[in-house]
Protein backbone atom coordinates (compact mmCIF):
# COMPACT_ATOMS: atom_id res chain seq x y z
CA UNK A 1 0.00 0.00 0.00
CA UNK A 2 1.39 3.41 -1.00
CA UNK A 3 1.92 6.26 1.46
CA UNK A 4 2.72 9.97 1.38
CA UNK A 5 6.36 9.05 1.96
CA UNK A 6 6.33 6.98 -1.24
CA UNK A 7 5.08 9.94 -3.27
CA UNK A 8 7.72 12.21 -1.75
CA UNK A 9 10.47 9.67 -2.46
CA UNK A 10 9.35 9.29 -6.07
CA UNK A 11 9.41 13.03 -6.69
CA UNK A 12 12.81 13.25 -4.99
CA UNK A 13 14.13 10.63 -7.43
CA UNK A 14 12.66 12.56 -10.36
CA UNK A 15 14.18 15.75 -8.93
CA UNK A 16 17.59 14.03 -8.85
CA UNK A 17 17.25 13.01 -12.51
CA UNK A 18 16.36 16.60 -13.38
CA UNK A 19 19.50 17.70 -11.51
CA UNK A 20 21.77 15.66 -13.84
CA UNK A 21 21.70 18.44 -16.43
CA UNK A 22 22.93 20.90 -13.81
CA UNK A 23 25.78 18.57 -12.84
CA UNK A 24 26.68 18.13 -16.50
CA UNK A 25 27.19 21.89 -16.76
CA UNK A 26 29.16 22.09 -13.49
CA UNK A 27 31.61 19.31 -14.42
CA UNK A 28 34.57 20.84 -16.27
CA UNK A 29 35.82 17.81 -18.25
CA UNK A 30 34.27 17.12 -21.70
CA UNK A 31 31.08 15.10 -22.11
CA UNK A 32 32.77 11.93 -23.42
CA UNK A 33 35.14 11.58 -20.46
CA UNK A 34 32.35 12.50 -18.05
CA UNK A 35 30.03 9.80 -19.41
CA UNK A 36 32.85 7.25 -19.26
CA UNK A 37 33.41 7.90 -15.55
CA UNK A 38 29.68 8.05 -14.84
CA UNK A 39 29.02 4.66 -16.44
CA UNK A 40 32.08 3.11 -14.77
CA UNK A 41 31.15 4.31 -11.27
CA UNK A 42 27.45 3.49 -11.86
CA UNK A 43 28.33 -0.08 -12.89
CA UNK A 44 30.43 -0.54 -9.74
CA UNK A 45 27.71 0.99 -7.58
CA UNK A 46 24.95 -1.10 -9.17
CA UNK A 47 27.07 -4.24 -8.72
CA UNK A 48 27.50 -3.39 -5.03
CA UNK A 49 23.73 -2.87 -4.73
CA UNK A 50 23.07 -6.31 -6.20
CA UNK A 51 25.47 -7.85 -3.67
CA UNK A 52 23.90 -5.99 -0.73
CA UNK A 53 20.40 -7.02 -1.80
CA UNK A 54 21.60 -10.57 -2.46
CA UNK A 55 20.15 -10.46 -5.96
CA UNK A 56 21.59 -12.41 -8.87
CA UNK A 57 24.02 -11.43 -11.60
CA UNK A 58 23.05 -14.50 -13.63
CA UNK A 59 21.47 -13.94 -17.04
CA UNK A 60 21.35 -16.14 -20.13
CA UNK A 61 24.14 -15.70 -22.71
CA UNK A 62 21.61 -14.35 -25.21
CA UNK A 63 20.27 -11.76 -22.78
CA UNK A 64 23.81 -10.80 -21.76
CA UNK A 65 24.69 -9.95 -25.36
CA UNK A 66 21.44 -7.98 -25.78
CA UNK A 67 22.05 -6.00 -22.57
CA UNK A 68 25.65 -5.16 -23.44
CA UNK A 69 24.58 -4.01 -26.91
CA UNK A 70 21.74 -2.00 -25.39
CA UNK A 71 24.42 -0.39 -23.25
CA UNK A 72 25.75 1.20 -26.45
CA UNK A 73 22.38 2.92 -26.85
CA UNK A 74 22.47 4.01 -23.18
CA UNK A 75 25.96 5.44 -23.66
CA UNK A 76 24.80 7.26 -26.79
CA UNK A 77 21.84 8.69 -24.86
CA UNK A 78 24.00 10.12 -22.09
CA UNK A 79 26.64 11.32 -24.54
CA UNK A 80 24.16 13.25 -26.69
CA UNK A 81 22.43 14.64 -23.59
CA UNK A 82 25.58 15.95 -21.95
CA UNK A 83 26.98 17.22 -25.25
CA UNK A 84 23.73 19.20 -25.56
CA UNK A 85 24.27 20.59 -22.05
CA UNK A 86 27.88 21.50 -22.81
CA UNK A 87 27.33 23.31 -26.13
CA UNK A 88 24.10 25.03 -25.10
CA UNK A 89 22.60 24.98 -21.60
CA UNK A 90 20.61 22.63 -19.32
CA UNK A 91 17.22 24.06 -20.32
CA UNK A 92 17.80 23.44 -24.03
CA UNK A 93 19.02 19.87 -23.44
CA UNK A 94 16.04 19.13 -21.18
CA UNK A 95 13.48 20.41 -23.70
CA UNK A 96 14.90 18.08 -26.33
CA UNK A 97 14.98 15.21 -23.85
CA UNK A 98 11.35 15.90 -22.87
CA UNK A 99 10.24 14.43 -26.20
CA UNK A 100 11.33 10.94 -25.04
CA UNK A 101 7.95 9.68 -23.82
CA UNK A 102 6.31 10.55 -27.12
CA UNK A 103 9.09 8.86 -29.11
CA UNK A 104 8.50 5.80 -26.94
CA UNK A 105 4.76 6.02 -27.61
CA UNK A 106 5.46 5.88 -31.36
CA UNK A 107 8.25 3.27 -31.22
CA UNK A 108 6.64 0.74 -28.86
CA UNK A 109 3.65 -0.11 -31.09
CA UNK A 110 6.04 -0.64 -34.03
CA UNK A 111 8.33 -2.95 -32.05
CA UNK A 112 5.48 -4.85 -30.40
CA UNK A 113 3.38 -4.83 -33.59
CA UNK A 114 0.47 -2.91 -32.10
CA UNK A 115 -1.72 -0.24 -33.64
CA UNK A 116 -0.54 3.34 -33.12
CA UNK A 117 -3.27 5.34 -31.38
CA UNK A 118 -4.53 8.66 -32.75
CA UNK A 119 -3.74 10.41 -29.45
CA UNK A 120 -0.06 9.49 -29.86
CA UNK A 121 0.09 10.86 -33.41
CA UNK A 122 -1.75 14.02 -32.33
CA UNK A 123 0.53 14.71 -29.36
CA UNK A 124 3.56 13.95 -31.53
CA UNK A 125 2.34 16.65 -33.95
CA UNK A 126 1.93 19.04 -31.00
CA UNK A 127 5.54 18.41 -29.96
CA UNK A 128 6.72 19.10 -33.52
CA UNK A 129 4.77 22.38 -33.45
CA UNK A 130 6.48 23.33 -30.18
CA UNK A 131 9.90 22.55 -31.65
CA UNK A 132 9.06 24.58 -34.76
CA UNK A 133 8.22 27.62 -32.64
CA UNK A 134 11.55 27.33 -30.79
CA UNK A 135 13.60 26.94 -33.97
CA UNK A 136 11.83 29.61 -36.02
CA UNK A 137 12.58 32.70 -33.94
CA UNK A 138 16.35 33.28 -33.90
CA UNK A 139 17.06 30.42 -31.49
CA UNK A 140 20.69 30.46 -30.25
CA UNK A 141 21.27 26.74 -29.70
CA UNK A 142 19.85 24.68 -32.61
CA UNK A 143 22.55 21.99 -32.34
CA UNK A 144 22.06 21.73 -28.58
CA UNK A 145 18.32 21.16 -29.08
CA UNK A 146 18.92 18.59 -31.83
CA UNK A 147 21.31 16.68 -29.56
CA UNK A 148 18.72 16.88 -26.78
CA UNK A 149 16.13 15.38 -29.14
CA UNK A 150 18.63 12.66 -30.06
CA UNK A 151 18.99 11.87 -26.35
CA UNK A 152 15.20 11.63 -26.11
CA UNK A 153 15.04 9.23 -29.06
CA UNK A 154 17.81 6.99 -27.68
CA UNK A 155 16.29 6.81 -24.20
CA UNK A 156 13.00 5.80 -25.84
CA UNK A 157 14.80 3.08 -27.81
CA UNK A 158 16.48 1.45 -24.83
CA UNK A 159 13.32 1.89 -22.77
CA UNK A 160 11.36 -0.13 -25.31
CA UNK A 161 14.13 -2.75 -25.46
CA UNK A 162 14.15 -3.05 -21.66
CA UNK A 163 10.37 -3.53 -21.62
CA UNK A 164 10.91 -6.69 -23.68
CA UNK A 165 13.57 -8.06 -21.31
CA UNK A 166 12.40 -6.96 -17.86
CA UNK A 167 9.87 -9.80 -17.50
CA UNK A 168 12.67 -12.38 -17.44
CA UNK A 169 15.70 -10.48 -16.06
CA UNK A 170 16.02 -8.63 -12.75
CA UNK A 171 15.79 -4.85 -13.30
CA UNK A 172 18.94 -4.17 -11.29
CA UNK A 173 20.90 -6.72 -13.35
CA UNK A 174 19.63 -5.08 -16.53
CA UNK A 175 21.04 -1.74 -15.44
CA UNK A 176 24.30 -3.30 -14.23
CA UNK A 177 25.08 -4.93 -17.59
CA UNK A 178 23.88 -1.93 -19.57
CA UNK A 179 26.23 0.31 -17.58
CA UNK A 180 29.09 -2.08 -18.41
CA UNK A 181 28.12 -2.04 -22.10
CA UNK A 182 27.90 1.76 -22.06
CA UNK A 183 31.27 2.11 -20.32
CA UNK A 184 33.01 -0.26 -22.75
CA UNK A 185 31.49 1.43 -25.81
CA UNK A 186 32.47 4.90 -24.60
CA UNK A 187 35.96 3.60 -23.80
CA UNK A 188 36.33 2.21 -27.34
CA UNK A 189 35.01 5.49 -28.76
CA UNK A 190 37.66 7.43 -26.81
CA UNK A 191 40.41 5.27 -28.35
CA UNK A 192 39.52 6.65 -31.79
CA UNK A 193 39.11 10.28 -30.78
CA UNK A 194 41.53 12.66 -32.46
CA UNK A 195 41.31 15.33 -29.77
CA UNK A 196 43.31 15.20 -26.54
CA UNK A 197 41.47 13.45 -23.73
CA UNK A 198 41.03 15.02 -20.29
CA UNK A 199 41.14 11.89 -18.15
CA UNK A 200 42.15 13.61 -14.90
CA UNK A 201 39.12 15.38 -13.40
CA UNK A 202 39.60 18.05 -10.76
CA UNK A 203 38.75 17.28 -7.14
CA UNK A 204 35.47 19.17 -7.57
CA UNK A 205 34.75 17.25 -10.76
CA UNK A 206 35.16 13.96 -8.86
CA UNK A 207 32.59 15.20 -6.34
CA UNK A 208 30.05 16.10 -9.05
CA UNK A 209 30.69 12.89 -11.02
CA UNK A 210 30.28 10.80 -7.85
CA UNK A 211 26.95 12.50 -7.11
CA UNK A 212 25.91 12.01 -10.73
CA UNK A 213 26.75 8.28 -10.67
CA UNK A 214 25.95 7.20 -7.12
CA UNK A 215 23.13 9.54 -6.11
CA UNK A 216 21.41 10.45 -9.39
CA UNK A 217 21.88 7.01 -10.96
CA UNK A 218 22.32 4.16 -8.47
CA UNK A 219 20.34 5.62 -5.53
CA UNK A 220 17.56 7.21 -7.62
CA UNK A 221 17.15 4.06 -9.70
CA UNK A 222 17.03 1.82 -6.60
CA UNK A 223 14.34 4.06 -5.07
CA UNK A 224 12.27 4.03 -8.27
CA UNK A 225 12.45 0.24 -8.57
CA UNK A 226 11.32 -0.19 -4.97
CA UNK A 227 8.42 2.25 -5.44
CA UNK A 228 7.18 0.34 -8.50
CA UNK A 229 6.03 -2.34 -6.04
CA UNK A 230 3.54 0.07 -4.42
CA UNK A 231 2.73 2.90 -6.86
CA UNK A 232 0.75 2.61 -10.08
CA UNK A 233 2.56 2.62 -13.42
CA UNK A 234 0.39 5.58 -14.45
CA UNK A 235 1.43 7.74 -11.50
CA UNK A 236 5.11 6.86 -11.95
CA UNK A 237 4.99 7.72 -15.66
CA UNK A 238 3.25 11.02 -14.94
CA UNK A 239 5.86 11.89 -12.31
CA UNK A 240 8.78 10.95 -14.59
CA UNK A 241 7.49 13.42 -17.16
CA UNK A 242 8.14 16.18 -14.62
CA UNK A 243 11.91 15.60 -14.87
CA UNK A 244 12.50 18.35 -17.49
CA UNK A 245 10.23 20.71 -15.56
CA UNK A 246 12.29 20.30 -12.38
CA UNK A 247 15.52 20.56 -14.36
CA UNK A 248 14.56 23.79 -16.14
CA UNK A 249 13.44 25.41 -12.88
CA UNK A 250 16.69 24.36 -11.19
CA UNK A 251 18.74 25.70 -14.11
CA UNK A 252 17.02 29.09 -13.86
CA UNK A 253 17.57 29.22 -10.10
CA UNK A 254 21.24 28.15 -10.22
CA UNK A 255 22.53 29.77 -13.42
CA UNK A 256 20.24 32.80 -13.46
CA UNK A 257 20.55 35.07 -16.49
CA UNK A 258 22.68 32.53 -18.40
CA UNK A 259 19.55 30.38 -18.71
CA UNK A 260 17.15 33.14 -19.72
CA UNK A 261 16.13 32.95 -23.39
CA UNK A 262 13.61 34.52 -25.76
CA UNK A 263 9.83 34.23 -25.54
CA UNK A 264 9.66 31.70 -28.39
CA UNK A 265 11.74 29.23 -26.38
CA UNK A 266 9.33 29.35 -23.44
CA UNK A 267 6.20 29.21 -25.63
CA UNK A 268 7.56 26.19 -27.50
CA UNK A 269 8.72 24.60 -24.24
CA UNK A 270 5.29 25.08 -22.64
CA UNK A 271 3.63 23.39 -25.65
CA UNK A 272 6.04 20.43 -25.52
CA UNK A 273 5.73 19.95 -21.76
CA UNK A 274 1.93 20.23 -21.96
CA UNK A 275 1.89 17.45 -24.57
CA UNK A 276 4.24 15.29 -22.48
CA UNK A 277 2.19 15.72 -19.31
CA UNK A 278 -1.12 15.21 -21.11
CA UNK A 279 -0.02 11.95 -22.72
CA UNK A 280 -0.44 9.61 -19.70
CA UNK A 281 -3.75 11.32 -18.81
CA UNK A 282 -5.21 10.86 -22.29
CA UNK A 283 -3.74 7.38 -22.59
CA UNK A 284 -5.34 6.34 -19.30
CA UNK A 285 -8.71 7.76 -20.37
CA UNK A 286 -8.50 5.97 -23.73
CA UNK A 287 -7.65 2.68 -22.00
CA UNK A 288 -10.74 2.98 -19.74
CA UNK A 289 -12.97 3.67 -22.76
CA UNK A 290 -11.61 0.63 -24.65
CA UNK A 291 -12.08 -1.63 -21.63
Amino acid sequence: MSSTKDYVNLHFAVFLWGFTAILGKLISIPAVEMVFYRTLISAIGMGALILVRRETFVVSPGDLVKLLLTGIVVGTHWLTFFLAVKISNPSTALVGFATCSLWAALLEPIVKKKKIQFVEVFLGAVVVAGLYIIFSFDFQYPMGLLLGIASGITVAIFGVINSLIVHRVNSTAITFYEMIGACISIGVFMMFMTTDLQLVPTALDWLWISILALVCTVYAYAVAIELMKRLSVFFIQLSLNLEPVYGIILALLIFGEKEVMGWSFYVGTAIILAAVLLYPLLKSKLYRVEN
